[in-house]
């Protein structure tokens, strides 16, 4: 039995599954993070997995994985950033506690 391209879409779909669980049920806003790392992971396998199967001359899928790691990158440093910086003010990293924009 050779793998083929619907493993590499289910697996896929588990690893966005357990992200947007994560992201939607979880408190902490590095968790969060972490869980929109795991969908963008997910994204990644699902692109190349594609590309491989679909077109496996075009190098489509890992051009477009290699786009969104370095958007994922970039996520992540911004979004680091602001959850330090509302630490150091808020002294608080649940999300449902800041109320930045409330008047």
């Amino acid at each position: 039995m050779s793998v083929g391209l619907e493993h590499y879409l289910i697996l896929s779909a588990i690893i966005f599954s357990i992200g947007l669980y994560g992201a939607l049920s979880k408190r902490n806003a590095i968790v969060i993070l972490m869980s929109i790392e795991l969908m963008l992971n997910a994204v990644n396998i699902a692109m190349v997995a594609f590309s491989r199967y679909i077109v496996p001359l075009a190098l489509t899928g890992q051009v477009f994985a290699i786009f969104i790691m370095v958007v994922a990158a970039a996520e992540v440093a911004v979004g680091l950033a602001i959850i330090i910086s509302i630490y150091r003010h808020r002294e608080t990293i649940d999300v449902t506690k800041i109320d930045l924009l409330k008047w």
